[in-house]
Formats: C-alpha cells, structure tokens, sequence
C-alpha cells in the first residue's frame, strides 16, 4: 500500500478539468485508489466524488492506493498533480471574474430593468441580432413509474448511457472545430457518464424496484445538490453539469427531445434564465439570430461556445430579461451589451440596414475567399490557418487557406497515457499534406510544459511553468519524444509541402542542436529536404532576429506568447488581460526588428498568433512588412477581404506611427 500527499496548487482547486484529469490517471490503473481532504473519503475514480470533496486552492488531500500496479499509479497520479492537473500556468491562476454590468448611459435610454426602451447586460459575443423575442423555457421531462424488472430498466439504462455517449462525442467534435478548449466540458460529460459511484447508485436503486428514468433522475439530482451545496462558487456550480447530462440521459430514457420545446417557424431572438453548453452549442443558426441570458458571465462556456459560432450574446441581463413577452421586437448588440426593446421603425431600419451591410460585406469575403490577398496598390500578402488536425486542414484547403502557418501538433499527445507512435504521427502528417494539395504546412514540433502539460512526461514541479522546461527546451531534453515525430514528419514531407518549425527557442545554441536532429534523421531516412524554422515568442528572438535568421529557413511570430513575456502580463489574468495588448508599442517595434532582420538575409516571416486575426492590427502588420497572417479557419476570408482594400503604402505609413506611439490604445486610436 502506498499513500501520497499533495498540496492543490491549481487556483481554483480540484474543478471540472483538474477532477477530471486526476480522476482519468487513477482509471488507468486496477488498483484501489482512495481520496482524502479533511473528513471526506471517496473513491478517486469518480468524477462526482472528487468534485464533492470541494476541494479549494491550497487544500490538502491524501492518495492511498493498494493493488498490484500502485507503484505505477502513484508515479503517474505525482506526474499529473505536479505537471498542474491539465492547467500548466493555469494551475497558479485566479478564475477570472465575473465582468461587472455595464452602467446605463448618461440619457437614462438604457437601464438594467425594462424602463422607456431597454435592457443592459454585459456583451458575451459581438455582432447585431434583430428579430422578435423567443423566451427559452424547457419543460420537465414526463417520465412514468413502469417497472419492466431489473434486468430489462438495466438494458434501457446502458443503451441511454451509449446514446448519450455518442450524442456528446459528436457534440464536442462540432465545438471542437470552433472552440477547442470549450469543447474539453464535454469530455467531463462524458466522464460523467462512466462515474463508478453514480452509476453503483443508479444500480441500487433499479434493484430496488424503481425503473431506469427514475433511478438516473433522483440520483443525479442528489449528487448534482451535494455539489450545489459546497460553499466553493465555481466548484458548487459544476452542479448545472451534472443537470446538464442528466437531462440529457433522462430524455432519452423518456423519448423526449429538443427540450420539449417548440420553435417558432421564423428566426428569434432566444431569451433565458441561463443556457447550458449544451443548449448553446445546439442551438440552430437558422433559427436563433442570437440569445441573451439573465445570468452568466462572459467566460462562461456558453459565452465562449457563442463567440466560436459567431452568435451575438449578451449575459447578465437580470432576471427582468424573462418578463419580456414572446414575439416582442429587440435589437440586441452582443458588443456592447445593450438590448433595445420596442424599438421605433427607424431604429430597426437602422439596425437592420448596419446588419446588411455586415452580411453583405462576409458573403462577399466568402465568394472572394480562394483569391489572393493583393492590396489596392498590388502588394501581395499570404493568408494561412492555423489548424489542429486533419479536419481542420479540409475545412482550411476549402475556406481559401493558401496554406498551414501552424499546425499545432498537441492534439496528437493530449489525452492519452502514451506517446503517439512514429506510424501515428506518420499517418497524420500525410492526411494533412494531402489534404492541402500541395500548400505548405508549417508543423510546429510538440510544444508543452507550462500550458500543456502530459501525464507521461515527468516534468519536477516549477515556480513558474511559462519560464521553465517547455517548448524546444523540453524537447531536447527528452530527444526520443523529438525524434520519433520528426521521423514522422519527414517521412510525410513526399506527400506534400511540409515545414518544421521549432517553438520558444531563445538562443542559437537550441537552434544548433535542433536543427542537427533534423540533418541526422533527413540522412538516415534519404528523406526529402524540408525548410526549418523557428517560432518568435520571446523577446531574447526577435532582438537577435538578424543572427537568427543567417541560420533558419523562415521566422513565425506568436503573438500571444511574445505579447505576456514583452509586458510581463498573463493574457488570461482577469485584471491584467485587458492590457495585454498585441498591438503595444514594445511589441510591435519587436515584430519591426524581426521582420527588418529576416528580410536582410532574405528569409520571410509571419504571425500566426490571435493578433494577426485583428481588424485593426491587418494594416499594422501589413505595413511593417509581415509576410503572412495564418489566422482561424473561419477568419480567412474576412482578413482577405480587410488586406483588398487597403494601400500598402499607407499602411507602411501607419506603421511608422505606431512604432511612434507609447501605449496600445494610441495605436488602436491611430487605425480608428
């Protein structure tokens, strides 16, 4: 017998994705495996259960494992809890909170009641919706108290419980293409569905005489009210998950779907008390023009779900919001956060004349989107998608994508208690060589440790993960990991156009030892040649970008990660975020210095980070002479459609005046 102790480091304790990866280690082995924290005792391999333990920031549990592999599962579950849970950084980050309402203006025309023409909330998803109102109200599910005997409710429980299986697999690839991290919650769903403890009581209660639909709903409700009743907000409100999925389960063991609900023959407006993930990600584009909720915050899931679907979302609103009666004319606006109630004809006509010219202005992108981006004085810049696998580079090939920028390749390595083999990664890298026809396909190499940590890869624990072994350091410190997917990648490289590109690599002897793997495996393999590249995310880079680039083949600029090292600031940090700003000054003179030391020695760059999706950074970055924006699938023919109308000399112009400028909002000011 063994018996571990650990001190929860992760900010918001043991929550929905830490529980879930703790709990997903333990499953992996036969050995009993119990948890502790202050006088609670429960089985490790239950999601609910962990969960219940409501364990804080700072809290202390207790492992104990007997059984034959538990020397196994005690180095594993010490990997995972060090290695941050599936949070990296996160792991040491308070959860953001809840935005404030927005105040009124000035006029008094909008209040957080319904007064004279509105409602304010905080706006959750940008964009205009305008259209009558829907009140989103689901009714209960009917179930009846038929007891067909043990045998036969057991069959009709686990034939719900694959269903509903199937249901959230499909449910999270669909989200997965828009918002991959959201996605993740229902993977905790999934989890859910598997819970040891919950299903045992669910068993219990079918053998004593309740039939499958009452079993599962009195018992998820107990634990779903357990959970509710923890005085941690965020952990208390993993109750609604389990309400979620119950209801989920419970539909289907009544017959019953879509809520119960019945949508009107014309597109609405949905107004709610609040919208679970799953409601929000099911929610039918041609039918829902956008929603508004009376609670909810804009990091909720439903907020980020409606963002990665392009749903214009206020939350917030109070609970005024479901007064307002069905059919009743709004114009909601999901940037500011104010819905306008009964508004005038000529506020609608406005509205609806602003809406147009955005609808026309995207399918016109949309048409446009396989030709290039040529500027008005005919400078030609290349739009690329960053993408996480062999569906996203189908979806790229079509969208106008003129190639990959950034293939992330984690997706490969996440979720699994092994390593990806050499043939796995192989066959990937083809898939999504073929698909792109020839388009180059920059691969990023395994890029981990402070955000993505993995369960087989021991990493000791860090003060700070984002400045300790990850990226390129972590590869090269594990060189079979490197290896085998280089192996990989130029094996696939006859299949198409690949590129290997290195992440935070801060000095040139990284470089050396890298790029010397690729050699020696190119001359083992007799494989084709491939350019290698590195990524520019820390300063140390883009300051020797003109030693750097005699060296590499091609530079990439990751915003993200060079903006929070430059400022010093988290760009999830709920304080900080907001100043986190891409188009600083400091990093844009950073971007000048890379671009200015690249083209000396005749080597290209581009930005793959969020910046280069930014409407108001495209001229910036067009101007001081980025050669290519790789951006999310869905942004490619709008930053096409953005580069079209603009003058490169001009936009060279502007850029000399940012450079000029001493602080973000004075080069978002300048662009207007």
């Amino acid at each position: 017998m063994k018996q571990l102790n650990f001190v929860i480091e992760n900010a918001t304790g043991l929550h929905a994705r830490p529980a879930k990866v703790f709990v997903k280690t333990a499953k992996k082995f036969k050995s009993n495996i119990r948890i502790s924290h202050g006088e609670k005792n429960v089985n490790a391999k239950s999601l609910i259960a962990v969960l219940g333990l409501g364990v804080k920031h700072g809290g202390q549990i207790q492992v104990d494992l007997d059984g034959e592999d538990e020397e196994l599962a005690a180095e594993a579950i010490q990997t995972a809890v060090h290695a941050g849970l599936g949070e990296g950084d996160a792991a040491h980050k308070p959860e953001p909170k809840p935005a404030p309402v927005k105040p009124a203006p000035a006029n008094g025309d909008v209040v957080q009641a319904i007064s004279g023409n509105g409602l304010a909330g905080i706006g959750a998803a940008p964009g205009l919706a305008i259209g009558p109102v829907f009140q989103f109200r689901e009714t209960a599910v009917t179930i009846t108290h038929d007891f067909s005997g043990v045998a036969a409710e057991q069959d009709r429980l686990h034939t719900a419980l694959a269903l509903g299986q199937e249901q959230l697999a499909t449910l999270q690839q669909e989200v997965a293409t828009h918002a991959p991290e959201e996605a993740a919650i229902f993977e905790v769903h999934r989890e859910l569905l598997t819970d040891d403890d919950l299903l045992d009581a669910v068993q219990a209660k079918i053998e004593a005489e309740q039939n499958a639909a009452q079993a599962w709903q009195t018992t998820t409700e107990e634990r779903a009210s357990q959970l509710a009743a923890l005085d941690d907000p965020l952990l208390a409100a993993r109750a609604a998950d389990i309400r979620d999925v119950g209801n989920r389960i419970l539909k289907i063991l009544a017959g019953e779907s879509d809520h119960g609900i019945v949508w009107p023959d014309h597109p609405v407006v949905v107004f709610a008390h609040d919208l679970t993930p799953s409601d929000t990600a099911t929610l039918d584009p041609k039918k829902v023009l956008g929603f508004a909720t009376a609670v909810g915050g804009p990091t909720a899931h439903s907020a980020i779900i409606a963002r990665a679907l392009n749903l214009p979302a206020v939350v917030s609103v109070g609970d005024s919001l479901l007064e307002v009666a069905d059919g009743t004319a709004v114009i909601l606006d999901g940037s500011t956060g104010v819905i306008q109630v009964n508004p005038d004809n000529a506020t609608q006509q406005e509205a609806k004349s602003q809406l147009a010219a955005a609808i026309k202005q995207q399918q016109a992108a949309r048409e446009q989107a396989n030709e290039p981006a040529i500027t008005l004085d005919n400078h030609r810049i290349e739009i690329a998608a960053n993408i996480g696998g062999v569906a996203d580079a189908i979806k790229a090939n079509r969208s106008g994508a003129e190639g990959v920028g950034l293939l992330r390749t984690e997706f490969l390595f996440l979720d699994r208690a092994t390593p990806p083999s050499e043939e796995e990664q192989f066959d990937v890298y083809k898939q999504i060589a073929e698909a792109m026809e020839g388009k180059p396909v920059i691969i990023r190499t395994l890029d981990i440790g402070g955000d993505k940590p993995l369960p087989y890869v021991q990493v000791p624990p860090e003060e700070n993960p984002f400045l300790g072994e990850r990226g390129i350091r972590l590869c090269l410190n594990r060189p079979e990991l490197l290896r085998e997917q280089l192996r990989a990648i130029l094996r696939a490289a006859s299949f198409g156009s690949l590129r290997i590109m290195f992440p935070m690599v801060a000095d040139l002897t990284e470089w050396y030892a890298a790029k010397a793997i690729v050699d020696e495996i190119q001359a083992e393999l007799n494989a084709p040649e491939v350019p290698v590249g590195i990524m520019i995310e820390i300063p140390a880079a883009a300051l020797m970008a003109d030693l750097f680039a005699k060296e590499v083949d091609f530079f990439s600029i990751g915003t993200n990660d060079l903006t929070q090292y430059t400022l010093a600031m988290d760009r999830m940090h709920p304080v900080l975020a907001g100043k986190s700003d891409g188009l600083h000054p400091s990093v844009l003179r950073l971007i000048d210095a890379t671009v200015r030391g690249a083209h000396a020695a005749g080597k290209w760059v581009g930005v793959c980070g969020e910046l280069g999706a930014d409407p108001q950074a495209t001229q910036i970055l067009l101007g001081l002479g980025v050669d290519e924006l790789s951006v999310s699938v869905p942004s490619i023919a709008m930053v096409k459609a953005k580069v079209r109308g603009l003058s490169h000399a001009e936009a060279q112009k502007l850029a000399v005046q940012a450079l000029a400028c001493s602080t973000a909002q004075e080069v978002r000011n300048l662009v207007g």
